[in-house]
């Protein structure tokens, strides 16, 4: 049942992101905005787009979301598996399962750290021309 449910889901994400798709809406309100005149703008042709929509937005927003979590666990396994396998933290593993105040510290924490690590380089460049600058003078005399 996962399967096939994963294999729809898959399809009609891949289907209603399609141009001739959006085409197809528009033209349906197109052709119901049209046929107004001729029903009177009655309840019942107002009714119609609207259960119409509502019911292919709340089915849409299940698909959407079943297929964007598959894609948020799929990125987090490959992150997971270059972390494990590369120099970097391993305690980072797994992170997305920590609460929001949770990971907000961790990131806190990094982007401190890559402050500091882009001034001991920006320290090291400056250090590095001075010398440059100091080794052509002693050409030049």
């Amino acid at each position: 049942m996962e399967k096939l449910f994963t294999k729809i889901a898959n399809w009609v994400a891949h289907v209603a992101g399609l141009p001739p798709t959006f085409a197809i809406c528009c033209a349906i309100i197109v052709v119901w905005a049209v046929s107004g005149p001729y029903f009177g703008f009655s309840d019942t042709w107002q009714l119609v787009i609207n259960t119409g929509t509502t019911i292919i937005t709340f089915l849409m927003v299940f698909l959407i979301q079943n297929t964007q979590n598959r894609d948020g666990a799929a990125i987090q396994a490959k992150l997971d598996e270059l972390i494990r396998v590369s120099r970097a933290h391993n305690h980072f593993i797994g992170i997305e399962h920590l609460t929001e105040s949770e990971v907000e510290e961790i990131r806190a924490k990094c982007e401190r750290a890559a402050r500091r690590h882009d001034q001991k380089i920006a320290a090291a460049a400056g250090k590095k021309a001075v010398a440059q600058k100091r080794g052509t003078k002693k050409q030049a005399a």
